[in-house]
């Protein structure tokens, strides 16, 4: 059992263990990477709306993203950073 419980938090440690993106700066494919139910159709979303429209100046900005709603961004408003000096 230890053995199995091992191996699963190995296989989860990227998704456990994310560490927070800047969300006006990162890849789609770090925010992907870095942020729970965003896949990179949502990841890709939300870097078009950065070009777009400028950087988010909330994190609740990221609500105007299709595809992005508050429930998302309230399992992850602990990982997400606006500024590249922020800190958790």
């Amino acid at each position: 059992m230890k053995t199995f419980v091992l191996i699963l938090g190995m296989c989860f440690s990227s998704w456990v263990f994310a560490s927070p993106v800047n969300i006006n700066s990162a890849s789609a494919e770090e925010i992907a990477s870095s942020l729970s139910g965003i896949g990179p159709k949502k990841a890709e979303a939300i870097v078009a709306y950065r070009k777009a429209h400028g950087p988010f100046k909330s994190v609740d900005d990221l609500s105007q993203v299709k595809g992005i709603g508050s429930k998302t961004i309230a399992k992850n408003v602990q990982d997400i950073l606006l500024e590249a000096s922020e800190t958790k």
